[in-house]
């Protein structure tokens, strides 16, 4: 059946009176045209892969053309403020990434709001942040690494794919948990955090699993808790930071799919239901566990809530751990 014939049935019911009548019009024409899936990063990460994904199987469920524009500048905000000022008439999308959660808190100012701007459609994805440490350090547990850094205050230092990242998030609301005094070394991305802890410039490490993953299975990186609510299933001898005596310490590196404020709902819970069906065909959850995130999603309204919950945890650890303002 149809998009065009499934809204038409769903709609038609319920179409009495003028008021009904632009709304039966524009739900019986979605999609009208191609439509346009913004990844607001660089082609080849997490984000175009799952755009790409996505967009092959929304154009074959339509038979319209979906496709990824990547506009990949400005840490992600660029693009999220093209789609924040695209028409509302679900034609354009976005796929986030957890820069959109942390971005409201790091930079003093953005060409969009991540509340008022956007309608979440659906979760898509995650994958948790991992705590690895140089296999030289006399570390085998959170709790000796814990205890190894409290007896050598700013000795030791932990690197990150950057500031402001999922991993270096991580990484201080870690240290505010125990107030540690662990040097944070930023790097432009997770593989010179990976090649500096091998080498022993830094000692241990917050970032995200795929990254990490080759390293540890070689016995380059020591991991000894992943930051998710539960273990990971390719390293399932790594305990969550929970289960390590560390509480309040869950974050994952997400995925999403959000449309432009004002999109309708009928069009929102269409493309909810549409993706959420795409993730659930064992040969996607296999395309996701590739590049190491797992399928997890969401109604729009769980999402939203989401968004907002993570927008205040990550601002104010941003706050509370004194990182300065992107201007």
């Amino acid at each position: 059946m149809t998009v065009m014939r499934r809204q038409f049935l769903c709609l038609a019911g319920s179409a009495v009176g003028a008021a009904a009548v632009p709304r039966l019009s524009w739900a019986q024409l979605y999609p009208a045209r191609a439509v346009r899936i913004i990844v607001p990063t660089a082609p080849g990460g997490p984000s175009d892969v799952i755009g790409r994904v996505i967009a092959q199987r929304l154009s074959e469920i339509w038979r319209q053309p979906v496709h990824v524009e990547n506009i990949p500048a400005g840490a992600s905000n660029v693009g999220t403020a093209a789609a924040a000022k695209a028409t509302s008439d679900g034609h354009t999308l976005i796929v986030i990434s957890s820069s959109f959660v942390i971005n409201p808190g790091l930079y003093a100012k953005l060409a969009h709001d991540p509340i008022r701007d956007f309608t979440p459609v659906t979760l898509v994805a995650v994958s948790p942040n991992v705590v690895t440490v140089n296999p030289s350090l006399p570390a085998r547990t959170v709790s000796e690494l814990i205890a190894l850094v409290k007896a050598n205050p700013g000795k030791y230092s932990y690197a990150s794919a950057g500031t402001g990242q999922s991993g270096h998030l991580a990484g201080e609301l870690f240290k505010l948990r125990f107030g540690l005094d662990l040097v944070h070394v930023p790097f432009n991305g997770g593989a010179g955090a990976m090649t500096a802890t091998i080498a022993g410039h830094t000692q241990v490490a917050f970032n995200a699993l795929p990254t990490a993953a080759q390293f540890i299975k070689d016995g380059k990186l020591r991991a000894l808790a992943v930051t998710s609510g539960a273990r990971s299933p390719e390293f399932p001898d790594v305990p969550t930071l929970q289960e390590a005596g560390v509480p309040d310490q869950q974050s994952v590196f997400l995925q999403g799919i959000l449309a432009p404020a004002g999109t309708p709902t009928v069009i929102v819970d269409l493309l909810n239901r549409e993706i959420r069906k795409i993730l659930a065909m064992p040969d996607v959850a296999k395309q996701m566990a590739a590049i190491g995130f797992y399928v997890s999603t969401t109604s729009p309204q769980e999402f939203a809530t989401l968004i907002q919950s993570e927008i205040a945890r990550w601002t104010k650890v941003i706050r509370d751990a004194s990182i300065a303002k992107v201007e």
